[in-house]
Formats: structure tokens, sequence, C-alpha cells
């Protein structure tokens, strides 16, 4: 391979999709216009009983710190024990992107859909959200981290049961040249299955 996130054709971008680190993130971000695009793809995967069964949140501009400080107070109240070092991390964990956008399972019992595939189909929004982005010519990162499991922190983002995160993407443009990492070989993933 010799280019990473290879927009050329759709499998050329499938063969060579890499996440970039959010740490190592610029600007500038997606425009309206190419949110709008986004999240249009984000939406076109399967959904077993057409329930969308997730939804978003955005932060970008200003609400990126007003929210950092929501996480940084909480990062205090779950960790007193911490100085102000660990504080401002948590403070700036979404600062290091120009947009971030969370997807929300909303997977729930359902009489014929299991919860199950409910949520898979969640975690296909998240990859179709990198692979718009990415073909958009973005940088892009799926990460979840505490906040994504913290009851304090669902408060905050307004979540109620039985929504949950399923990933926050981070999406700006790389600020230090992508380097592939080995990847498992599928041959060995594969069992052919036959009759006993």
């Amino acid at each position: 391979m010799t280019q990473l996130n290879d927009t050329s054709s759709v499998l050329d971008l499938l063969r060579s999709r890499k996440s970039a680190s959010a740490k190592a993130m610029t600007g500038p971000g997606p425009s309206a216009r190419e949110l709008g695009e986004i999240l249009g793809c984000a939406v076109r995967v399967p959904d077993h009983g057409k329930l969308a069964p997730w939804r978003f949140i955005l932060w970008e501009g200003e609400a990126r710190a007003a929210f950092g400080a929501a996480l940084g107070r909480r990062w205090q109240a779950l960790h007193p024990d911490h100085g102000p070092e660990a504080i401002a991390l948590a403070q700036d964990l979404f600062l290091r992107a120009p947009v971030v956008i969370g997807v929300v399972s909303r997977a729930a019992p359902h009489p014929k859909i299991p919860e199950w595939e409910q949520q898979l189909s969640a975690g296909a929004v998240c990859m179709n959200i990198l692979y718009a982005a990415t073909a958009l010519g973005y940088a892009c990162q799926w990460n979840t981290g505490w906040l994504a499991y913290d009851d304090g922190m669902a408060a905050v983002m307004g979540l109620a049961p039985p929504e949950r995160i399923a990933g926050f993407i981070y999406i700006g443009k790389a600020a230090a040249p992508l380097e592939d990492r080995p990847r498992p070989d599928p041959q060995a993933l594969l069992t052919r299955w036959s009759p006993a």
C-alpha cells in the first residue's frame, strides 16, 4: 500500500482507511454542508425494522470548551485526589478536534428486533461517519473513554435510559502524517463451515 486513506475509489478507501489520532488534529473541521453530507451517509446503514435506533450530538466551536468545563468538574468529583494536570486533561478532551460527533445508541427492547442488532446498527453508523469524513478529506477517530460510560456525564449530555454512547467521532485535519499499523491476516481468521 502506498497511500493511506486513498479516496480514488470506494475499494481503495476500504483497503487503506486509517484513523488519525485525535491528539494530533487541527482545524478546520467540516462545514455545515459537509456535516450534512457526513450525517446523510451515516444513516445509510442496515437497520432491521427501520427503527433508527441512534441519534447524534454535535460539539463544535465554543460548545467544546463549555462541555470541557463539565468534564473537568465531573473528573474532579470522581477523582478528588487528582491534581490540576489530570483535570485539565479531562477538560481538553473535546478541544482536540474542531468537531466531535457523539453517536447515541437508542437500542431498547422490541418485540421483533433484538437489542443486539440495534446496537450493531449504531456501530455501523459510527463506521459510516468515519468513511464519509475520510472521503471528504478529513482526519477522524472513533473513541469512547470514561465519559461514554459515566452516569454523571450521560446526564450532562441529555441521555435518557436506555440511551448510551456508541462513540465519539473526532473530525479535523491531521497535524502529523499518518502511519499504518499491522493488520491481521484475514485468512488466519477464516473458517469454512462444512457438515459434520
